[in-house]
């Protein structure tokens, strides 16, 4: 699909069958969360607040006189999150519809204006990082090259041009720690390099994983994800080649100490041995869900443990 399909009247809505029903209805809070994708910004916070506790742990400043800029931090992060979901929304409601997914979403069913999506999206990101610039001006230029990356060069160009969307927007979905980090210490510590790293590393494995569970949809919105393009054997090699690089990368933490280490190493190793089980299942879709999974308990159990372990 040629991406000048993503450029709509800004009033339009894609019609649905009961979008007249739908937009005399009273707007829900919980529509605005289903914009901001409220998952996706929840796990996001998660990377945020490790980057942060990190930060002020190995500044040698206490979290505790640190509150005001903790909570500008996070709900910085958490708005320019939510605005740049908000404006994907609005960007993608002429395919949404056709994907299981995403069919329900405020845009698509008529329940919020093309025009009210933009504003909304718009005002979040703007909020989120007046809110950055509050804890250093660094934090702020982060949120807004990842906010950059994700709506205009994955959303607007290469999420309908080539198959390397994934990789793409694996560098705006690794920027929450660093923007957590950056608000404590704008020098930006190795430590939250390698934090960077470890996100950029996990996401094309969790992300082709869906993208194999939802082939047929992405087929369908001719969104050209690896797995419509060269299938799923090439998906899979592409998908345990990143687990594997992963697994050194997050070793280099091994500052953080031996209950660190080897947690990481575990799930790494555990990672990587699910990985290979995929060319010998027979079930192709079971072991793309059962590495989607994974790849959550991987993300939350490594960033949790990381600031248990410097509590």
């Amino acid at each position: 699909m040629n991406k000048t399909n993503t450029v709509l009247d800004s009033s339009e809505v894609i019609p649905s069958p009961d979008s007249s029903v739908a937009v005399s209805q009273q707007k829900s809070w919980k529509d605005y969360l289903v914009l901001a994708k409220q998952g996706i910004v929840t796990s996001n916070l998660i990377t945020t607040f490790a980057g942060i506790y990190l930060a002020a742990v190995y500044t040698g400043v206490g979290l505790g006189s640190h509150l005001a800029t903790m909570f500008f931090a996070l709900i910085g992060a958490a708005l320019v999150m939510a605005g740049g979901c908000t404006l994907n929304n609005y960007i993608d409601r002429d395919i949404d519809h056709i994907m299981e997914r995403t069919k329900d979403r405020p845009t698509v069913t008529g329940r919020f204006s093309a025009n009210h999506v933009l504003v909304v999206g718009l005002l979040q990101a703007a909020l989120g990082l007046i809110f950055l610039a509050l804890t250093t001006a660094t934090a702020a230029v982060i949120g807004l090259i990842g906010l950059f990356i994700y709506v205009v060069l994955y959303t607007m160009w290469t999420k309908r041009t080539t198959t390397l969307n994934t990789i793409v927007g694996s560098f705006s979905g690794a920027v929450p720690p660093l923007i957590g980090w950056a608000a404590i210490d704008g020098s930006l510590h190795t430590f939250a390099w390698v934090m960077f790293f470890i996100m950029f590393f996990w996401q094309p494995p969790h992300f082709l994983a869906l993208a194999m569970k939802r082939v047929e949809e992405y087929r369908a919105a001719g969104i050209p994800m690896l797995p419509v393009v060269a299938g799923f054997e090439v998906t899979k090699r592409q998908m345990v080649v990143y687990v594997i690089a992963l697994l050194p990368v997050s070793l280099m933490l091994y500052p953080f100490g031996i209950v660190y280490t080897v947690v990481a190493a575990l799930l790494g190793l555990g990672w990587v041995v699910l990985g290979f089980a995929g060319f010998k299942m027979k079930d192709d879709i079971k072991w793309a869900r059962l590495m989607f999974v994974y790849s959550l308990n991987y993300l939350t159990i490594l960033f949790v443990l990381m600031v248990i372990v410097h509590i």
